[in-house]
């Protein structure tokens, strides 16, 4: 199994921890960077090869991953010199992807079961697997619905429940073929061109430990739950 992680990013919403280092490299607890944590989920999880597309500070995640053998992988790399967004990336390393595969952002961390979402993908025949997570929002306020100025319905402090991306993805090369290496492709783009031909999405659903590292207060959560949840995250460590 390949799994392709996206380490390309600049990280600006994690400053200043990403001053001098690439988001996927900052330490969790003391003692391991984030894309250690995936890697070795990843070897775990019986996947034999990756590749990082990296951009911002790439040399310094070569220096620290190298060939990967450490965990047992085989880690190849994607230079990305300009921005390509979240799947153009992909576009790039065609070549050297499989049918199926396995993406995901480096700055995830999760006990998701990387490899049952891609075996998913694979048997559902969908030409995009996204791993979904539960949310809610409570809205602090009565909430008005209005038509012609008047007052049609009213909700005492209502919640919305949703699902969001997790930030890990099955795909397929077929999915990626009809657009053009070199230019970006986002993931929304993505999403709404497969809605369009109404050939939609798979949800993989997962319940368990998510934790998207996007925000300094989201590193200071993982710092501060990594104790608790190591074994969790590190089965078997």
């Amino acid at each position: 199994m390949h799994a392709v992680i996206l380490a390309g990013g600049k990280g600006v919403r994690l400053l200043p921890y990403t001053t001098s280092l690439p988001k996927p490299l900052v330490p969790i607890g003391g003692q391991h960077a984030i894309l250690e944590i995936v890697l070795r989920q990843l070897s775990a999880a019986g996947f034999t090869s990756v590749t990082l597309a990296i951009g911002h500070l790439g040399h310094i995640i070569r220096a620290y991953v190298g060939n990967g053998s450490r965990w047992g992988l085989r880690v190849g790399y994607a230079t990305e010199d300009s921005p390509l967004g979240t799947m153009g990336p992909l576009l790039t390393m065609m070549d050297r992807l499989p049918e199926h595969f396995l993406v995901m952002n480096g700055d995830v961390l999760t006990d998701l079961d990387y490899a049952d979402v891609l075996r998913t993908h694979r048997e559902s025949e969908a030409p995009l697997t996204i791993a979904t997570y539960a949310r809610e929002v409570r809205i602090d306020f009565g909430v008005l619905t209005t038509e012609a100025s008047h007052v049609v319905a009213f909700t005492e402090k209502p919640s919305i429940d949703y699902r969001v991306s997790m930030g890990v993805y099955g795909v397929s090369r077929d999915t990626l073929a009809p657009y053009t290496p070199g230019l970006p492709l986002g993931f929304d783009e993505l999403v709404l061109d497969l809605l369009k031909s109404e050939t939609p999405p798979r949800s993989y659903e997962f319940g368990g430990y998510w934790l998207d590292i996007g925000r300094p207060d989201d590193y200071d959560r993982a710092n501060a739950e990594f104790t608790t949840h190591r074994s969790l995250l590190l089965k078997g460590a």
